[in-house]
């Protein structure tokens, strides 16, 4: 290569170099741009005039959320900050000192070696106390780090050694306190100001605000894994999904509107053992499509619409046994209807034959499926389409027989494979804990806190799932958190965890 044809390449390479720097940068300013408008709106709502027609209970819930929202997007600001900028000064935040009765625990940061690099013997002239509050499920005690002060006399070399990281750096609580606190509101369904009362029992008066801001910076700082949670997910060939609504008020707007709670999750015969929760502010299809991707797995669900375009675009629809049954308990219960108990006698025969199931392989539970399942299921599908003949249109066992009917293909592809499930029922199970929360909630306060729980509330079902004690299990992550690599995430996922004393 000559040397005009070096000088033309290395000119070339500098110019890409230079294209991408400067899309990074735009991309940089988009979302700080975005997260600004979106924290001056939040400020807006928390110091300016309030709604008069919510009442205080409402108020005290908007305002933890939205104290959570600010918190979460000035870490994320923060985190755009490029490492070559002058770092901002901060004020250190006054703070009232931790109970003294409360017991304490030192622990000691002392350099690994007594002796200066120069070789010298090292002196301590001192230390240097940061009390941080920890809690156990039941008791408060604080943490006393104790970090010396040693000085070489021959260099004057100061030798101490470091805190360890933290989630919140310079923050108050441990670990163990924060992870207590999300599991006490996502898991327990105990908002922030029952939280604040329970504490000041406790002899330690925590008010809402320190918080909601960990709450906030808790949820930056563990979306990575939900993320990563949610990448393996989508890796598996056959998953659940079903949608729930939520209540949600927008800072600003005196009444709420409907937002909808996802939940996609592994069948009960997969290896992962896993669900991600994903909030959004409506019930769209474009939402499911949006969480999917490009993924074009089989997909038990429900007959909601949302999900026509996904089938349309590669994935399999897999119907809910369930849901069928449902139709006819529901037509037996009005009025001892005889067509619908012969049809809830033939489904049931179908699911003795899936609690037989369950503990077999694959193979076993398809060969299963194969010799005892479908001569049911051809019987029940030829017995519904006589039925339809003498059942009159527009009565409801007419819509019962027609649901079934009319779905009688996703109904039936569990019978070609083993890794299917009959229903749905995992996902509606998993979707529970959101029915309890959302009557403690009330509603979720903007769609980023809606969010920041579907994403905790993540991590605490596939903990629970996966045989841990979710409290144990958020307390490791969250001190494994501020050291761990980005490359090693999957190591702290739910089914990859262990657990360390």
């Amino acid at each position: 290569m000559s040397q005009v044809e070096q000088q033309d390449q290395a000119l070339q390479e500098r110019e890409q170099a230079l294209e991408q720097s400067q899309k990074t940068l735009r991309h940089t300013e988009q979302v700080n741009q975005k997260l600004t408008y979106e924290l001056a709106v939040l400020k807006r709502h928390a110091f300016g005039k309030r709604s008069e027609q919510l009442n205080l209970l409402q108020i005290s819930l908007l305002e933890e959320g939205v104290e959570a929202d600010i918190a979460a997007i000035e870490t994320e600001l923060e985190d755009l900050i490029t490492l070559d900028a002058p770092p901002a000064t901060k004020k250190t935040p006054k703070r009232a000192p931790l109970p003294p009765e409360l017991p304490r625990t030192e622990i000691r940061h002392d350099p690994e070696s007594e002796h200066c690099t120069c070789g010298c013997q090292l002196r301590r002239i001192g230390e240097e106390i940061s009390e941080k509050l920890d809690y156990t499920p039941g008791v408060f005690h604080v943490e006393r780090h104790i970090r010396g002060k040693w000085v070489c006399d021959q260099c004057e070399t100061l030798t101490q050694a470091p805190m360890p990281a933290q989630i919140i750096d310079k923050g108050i609580a441990t670990a163990g306190l924060l992870a207590q606190v999300l599991i006490a509101k996502y898991a327990d369904h105990l908002p922030l100001y029952r939280q604040e009362q329970i504490f000041a029992r406790a002899g330690v008066p925590m008010p809402r605000s320190p918080l909601a801001e960990w709450v906030g910076i808790c949820g930056v700082r563990l979306q990575p894994l939900v993320d990563a949670l949610r990448d393996l997910l989508l890796a598996e060939p056959v998953l659940h999904a079903d949608e729930t609504p939520v209540p949600m008020l927008a800072p600003g707007k005196k009444k709420t509107h409907r937002a909808y709670l996802w939940a996609y999750a592994t069948t009960p015969y997969a290896g992962l053992k896993a669900v991600v929760y994903d909030f959004t502010d409506g019930r769209g299809g474009q939402h499911a499509r949006d969480f999917l991707g490009t993924w074009q797995g089989k997909l038990v669900c429900d007959d909601y619409s949302g999900y026509k375009q996904s089938f349309a675009k590669g994935v399999t629809e897999i119907g809910c046994m369930a849901h069928a049954r449902r139709k006819f308990v529901d037509l037996h219960v009005a009025d001892k209807s005889q067509i619908a108990g012969q049809a809830i006698d033939l489904i049931g025969q179908l699911y003795q034959i899936e609690r037989e199931a369950q503990s077999l392989t694959e193979e076993e539970r398809q060969q299963l499926r194969d010799t005892r399942a479908r001569p049911i299921a051809d019987a029940l599908h030829r017995w519904m389409l006589a039925q339809r003949e003498k059942v009159p249109n527009g009565t409801a066992t007419a819509k019962a027989l027609d649901y079934s009917l009319k779905r009688w293909t996703a109904l039936t592809r569990y019978l070609d494979d083993g890794r299917l499930p009959i229903d749905n029922n995992r996902v509606e199970n998993l979707i529970r804990p959101w029915a309890l929360g959302r009557s403690n909630w009330l509603f979720a306060g903007s769609l980023r806190s809606g969010q920041r729980a579907a994403a905790i509330m993540s991590l605490i079902q596939c903990a629970k799932l996966n045989g841990h004690d979710p409290y144990a299990y958020l307390r490791d992550v969250l001190e494994r958190l501020p050291t761990h690599k980005a490359s090693q995430i999957h190591e702290l996922l739910p089914h990859n965890w262990q657990h360390t004393a």
